[in-house]
């Protein structure tokens, strides 16, 4: 499998890689015990997932580098992700949670440690207002610095969220296979909506989490995905430590799961390095 830096122009990084990247996870998590919990959290584990917990599970499974997500019961306090991605810069990329009024000035600060864009769990939380002050402002700060916003919410909302985020110019990220309602699978209108809206070219999915989705969804949905929103636009993601699934699978388990959805290695190739490296600015 050939490096991110075999693959032409990429998104440019203030972050020179000195290993070659050969397949890349989309998506974990990094958080321990006594760090300040956001208020307004649905769960908080009781175990460590350390970057070094992570990185251990990355080598032993073939995948050279991660992008870590901001969990959401750590809210806004960024602080833990970014040790790991400043003592780490070869390895990992971040997506932090910010306030909408954040300043351009840590914005710049997040982008200098390694974060790549913001992420919006909005389950149990109503729809942003993309279209009201603060959010204009930010969006196109986002879209400046090239920035995705990855949002973690029901399929059916996607008719709502899609529109004025793409008409902001950044690109969005759908967590978790779009998150189609388990009783109607990828007959969900909303995931309907979300195929629709890969015309544009903007809008990519995360093929993780296969778990949270009911059974029987990825054979369903990557045949819709690949054709609607191309393999380009899709990466995969371990969903490490699978937090309230600590119990169902493991990072080798979901490793696995790719082989299965996408048994030829050239499509592999695609949705663990060609994809996620420019998406994520993993590049020389």
């Amino acid at each position: 499998m050939a490096s991110c830096a075999a693959l032409g122009a990429l998104p440019r990084s203030t972050h020179a890689l000195t290993q070659a990247i050969t397949a890349i996870d989309s998506h974990a998590h990094v958080f321990r015990r006594g760090l300040p919990l956001a208020d307004a959290r649905r769960y908080a584990p009781d175990y460590d997932a350390t970057p070094e917990d992570y990185l251990r599970m990355l080598d032993a499974n073939g995948v050279s580098n991660g992008v870590l997500v901001q969990p959401s019961f750590l809210g806004t306090d960024n602080s833990y992700l970014i040790d790991a991605l400043i003592r780490y810069p070869d390895r990992l990329r971040g997506i932090a949670v910010v306030q909408p009024d954040v300043s351009p000035a840590e914005l710049q600060r997040l982008s200098a440690a390694g974060i790549v864009g913001i992420r919006l769990n909005l389950i149990g939380a109503p729809d942003p207002q993309f279209q009201t002050a603060p959010w204009p402002s930010l969006l196109r700060r986002l879209a400046d610095l090239d920035w995705q916003v990855e949002i973690q919410a029901e399929a059916r909302r996607w008719p709502d969220l899609l529109g004025p985020l793409l008409d902001s110019g950044v690109k969005v990220v759908a967590d978790h296979f779009g998150k189609p309602d388990p009783a109607t699978g990828v007959g969900d209108p909303g995931f309907r909506h979300l195929l629709a809206m890969g015309k544009t070219g903007r809008i990519w999915v995360k093929i993780s989490g296969s778990y949270r989705n009911g059974a029987g969804l990825p054979a369903a949905a990557i045949p819709l995905l690949r054709d609607r929103i191309g393999l380009h636009h899709l990466v995969w993601g371990s969903d490490w430590p699978h937090t309230q699934f600590e119990t169902v699978t493991d990072y080798a388990r979901a490793r696995a799961e790719l082989e299965v959805w996408l048994p030829d290695p050239t499509d592999r190739r695609i949705v663990l390095l060609e994809a996620p490296c420019r998406l994520f600015h993993l590049g020389r």
